[in-house]
């Protein structure tokens, strides 16, 4: 008995295939639709997979965390070396490690040409606490990590190769760092990448009980076996606010009101990303839903295509399962087909996620299917299919009655599937309106980034990066000379109008910025928020065609010798000066309020200097168009640079340097080798690049975000469309009889064509009011993704647009079967009455 009715089984399967297949239209079509989903799913589960789930290549992940200020989970800001070695005496912590945020710029030479490379510095603890097995040689020693130690350098992978081929007898010999022999003692794995994109560590080499508070740096801690985080937490957080207790000023108050504590240092590493990538996710799973409910929609009206057919074989006597093995098997069909179309859709798109995925996202790495993702996307596929055509069978079967299906031989779905039908599609249009919202907003900002002033000229301009070699060049005086003899050599080069040096251009991103704080007026608090400091040559502002609002510009007479003067921006003068900057004073690297202060009053490197305010100029956009933060700047002459202020700046950034050009500033690069060249043999240079190169990058991650939003925006556009007229064909054609009866009682083809396009604009009209209510709910987190860009979720323009653009989409998939409708012929119709 369970033999033949294995057989029976097998017979219903094998010609339900067989028929799809000799008639492949809707095999094509429903599994197409199956396949958009899975592979968009499917290909940014690969990507949140390798961003926030996988496990850090380091050993124990779960017990490490970073330190800092803290709030909701999420770290707030970094630590500084003064806090750093407070928290050091807790419990709980096995070890820790100190590493700093920024890549720092340094020439190496030996072994090779001299070229720039970028290094981060970390402590002895870093590696140890990582768990880091080195791939070569050893971590820095004791006396190594200390001020005046042995020099030690430890390569990156990737730098190891690419500079020694990968030599194993790379250890023990000498890198000369900034002209200063450094002992190579060993060499990075590749897993580091997750923390240093840099191509060499220096060691730290932090003083013992150093007052150093600025917070650029970032903690680590290896918990303890059976340690409590919550504990650990209020231990770092009673040794701050002890820290601050007995320091006065106004820095001291705002640190004994943040609360210090950790975060797992996998959610601290990417929780800039976390935002992205859930939108992103959250975009990929309306595709998928909208994928199924199309499919759905699709099983549902190929079940009621078929209709009198079951209803036949249900009066002869087949029983329910049998009606129903049909529409399973064909759901069976479609999902397989649609999981390896969508698997190699996600394949495809994984490979543009390399491409075209935010910067530091996949650092190059290979994204791949593994093989529990592939029987994942097998499993959404075949179930969801099954699902649906399990659901389109009964929801068939129970559309009519025996008699009345055979009475209308099959020409009618029935008020609940149609009612059904309209609801799917009603589902389709609100999701496809809260993604296309989403892509309209980052469209909106990338055209308003388009038009916004940048404050200043980025045309036929060439900038390039050079920090001078600290070993030939260690003071100011040094350093200024050799800035002024490439600048003379450089401005000697045919097509060359203007040359200025900067610490920081007047866009670029965070790199680019610059706070030393301790800024004031004389005899007033510190100005709020710190303004950006920048040193910079006398032609720097007419090399950037920034307008001088009121005042003068640097010349000539602003020497070392002469009284210090400094120049203000717009912002700054109205915000502190009351618009009347000129001639008051500015004090610059004044510590003493600080909770540090009094000890740093007797560092050289903090005194603080006083200059008058000689001209106003224009505000700048710092980090590009998509910048809407009204910042403050402070200008210093390089000529007038104090020598503790030159070392600040040079400890972070390299100086870079502008020249505008006439022509292509790209034709100028070889010249600008030649010349640096021959001014400075050894002293190489990075980063050559045209100054639109640079502004265009600020505004990188956000096309990138809209080209992978608007392509899950264009993929909902058009699932959603496909269902639209997937509904309205099959309205009209089981509506043919009705549309029959009103063309003989002389109704206009016109008229036709209108009912059925007021039939389909009601379910657009309640899909996009609908979605935009969704959107509108749904906006904190897309708020979270754009609020570093300053815009607003709730856009008028942007929601407008959507509705016209899926309403126009909806009511085009609505027109044919309406055309369809006007061309009906009574007689036709009518002949089965």
């Amino acid at each position: 008995m369970n033999a033949a009715l294995a057989k029976v089984w097998l017979v219903e399967i094998w010609q339900t295939w067989r028929a799809s297949l000799r008639r492949p239209g809707f095999l094509l079509l429903a599994s197409g639709v199956l396949a958009l989903g899975i592979g968009a799913c499917t290909s940014v589960f690969v990507l949140v997979d390798h961003v926030l789930l996988r496990p850090l290549p380091y050993a124990a992940p779960e017990q490490l965390v970073a330190l800092g200020p803290t709030s909701r989970g999420q770290l707030l800001d970094d630590v500084s070396p003064q806090q750093y070695q407070h928290m050091a005496s807790i419990k709980g912590v096995a070890s820790m490690g100190l590493i700093r945020d920024e890549l720092t710029a340094y020439n190496v030479s030996g072994d090779g040409t001299p070229e720039q490379v970028y290094a981060f510095r970390a402590d002895r603890g870093l590696l140890p606490t990582l768990g880091v097995k080195m791939l070569l040689g050893r971590d820095f020693s004791v006396q190594e990590d200390q001020p005046n130690g042995p020099k030690a350098v430890i390569l990156a992978a990737g730098y190891w190769r690419r500079r020694f081929g990968g030599a194993a007898t790379v250890i023990g010999r000498s890198l000369n760092v900034e002209g200063v022999p450094h002992t190579i003692v060993g060499v990075l794995p590749a897993s580091f990448d997750q923390f240093g994109k840099g191509d060499i560590m220096l060691p730290l080499a932090l003083a013992t009980n150093t007052y150093d508070d600025g917070t650029n740096f970032q903690a680590i801690a290896r918990l303890a076996p059976g340690s409590i985080v919550a504990a650990v937490d209020a231990q770092a957080d009673a040794a701050m606010h002890a820290m601050y207790a007995g320091l006065g000023g106004a820095e001291a108050d705002y640190w004994k009101h943040v609360h210090f504590g950790s975060v797992p240092l996998q959610a601290a590493l990417h929780q800039e990303q976390r935002p992205v990538m859930l939108l992103f996710l959250a975009s990929a799973l309306c595709v998928l839903v909208i994928a199924l409910v199309n499919l759905g929609n699709l099983m549902l009206l190929r079940t009621l295509s078929r209709n009198h057919d079951a209803v036949v074989r249900q009066a002869l006597g087949a029983p329910a399962w049998r009606l129903a093995v049909p529409a399973c098997a064909e759901g069976v069909l479609v999902g397989a087909s649609g999981a390896i179309a969508g698997l190699a859709l996600a394949a495809l798109g994984l490979s543009l996620f390399v491409h075209y995925a935010p910067a530091g996202w996949t650092q190059g790495a290979t994204l791949h299917l593994s093989t529990g993702m592939i029987l994942l996307a097998l499993a959404i596929a075949v179930l969801g299919a099954l699902l649906a055509a399990t659901f389109g069978a009964w929801r068939g079967l129970a559309t009519a009655s025996v008699q009345e299906a055979l009475h209308e031989g099959g020409r009618s779905q029935g008020r609940r599937s149609g009612r059904l039908g309209r609801g799917l599609v009603i589902a389709q249009m609100s999701l496809a309106t809260c993604l296309m919202c989403g892509a309209g907003l980052f469209l909106h900002t990338l055209y308003v980034a388009a038009r916004t002033p940048l404050g200043f000229a980025s045309d036929h301009i060439l900038t390039f990066d050079l920090a001078p070699v600290r070993a030939d060049h260690p003071d100011a005086v040094s350093t200024l000379a050799l800035v002024q003899r490439l600048v003379t050599r450089l401005h000697a080069l045919p097509g060359v109008d203007r040359v200025a040096v900067t610490n920081g251009l007047p866009a670029g991103g965070f790199a680019q910025q610059f706070n030393m704080g301790g800024v004031h007026a004389p005899g007033r608090d510190y100005f709020d928020p710190n303004p950006q400091i920048r040193g910079v040559t006398a032609d720097y502002f007419s090399t950037f065609r920034i307008p001088v609002r009121a005042g003068r510009s640097f010349d000539a007479t602003d020497t070392a010798g002469s009284e210090p003067v400094a120049i203000v921006n717009q912002t700054l003068a109205e915000r502190e000066y009351g618009g009347h900057a000129l001639g008051k004073e500015v004090v610059v690297n004044d510590y003493s309020g600080y909770a540090a202060g009094k000890v740093m009053a007797d560092d050289p490197a903090s005194r603080p200097v006083t200059a008058r305010i000689v001209g106003v100029v224009g505000d700048t956009r710092q980090f590009g168009p998509l910048d809407d933060q009204q910042r403050s700047f402070v200008y210093l002459p390089f000529a007038q640079m104090p020598e503790h202020i030159l070392r600040v700046f040079r400890s972070f950034e390299p100086l870079r340097f502008a020249l505008r050009v006439h022509g292509n500033p790209d034709s100028y690069r070889q010249a600008v080798h030649a010349a640096v060249a021959e001014v400075a043999p050894e002293q190489p240079i990075a980063n050559l690049a045209t100054m639109e190169q640079i502004v265009r990058a600020t505004t990188d991650d956000t096309r990138r975000i809209l080209f992978l939003v608007g392509t899950f925006a264009l993929l909902a556009l058009g699932l959603a469309a496909a269902g639209m007229y997937a509904v309205m064909t099959v309205a009209v054609a089981t509506r043919q009889r009705e549309f029959g009866v009103r063309m003989a009682l002389g109704a206009q083809p016109l008229g036709m064509v209108r009912l059925v396009l007021q039939a389909g604009g009601r379910q657009i009209a309640v899909g996009l009011l609908l979605g935009v209510a969704i959107a509108l709910a749904l906006s904190r987190m897309l708020g979270a993704v754009l609020q570093e860009i300053g815009r607003g979720v709730v856009d008028p323009f942007v929601l407008v647009g959507v509705c016209a653009v899926l309403a126009v989409a909806g009511l085009l998939a609505c027109l044919l079967p309406a055309l369809r409708a006007a061309r009906v012929a009574p007689m036709h119709a009518l002949r089965g009455e």
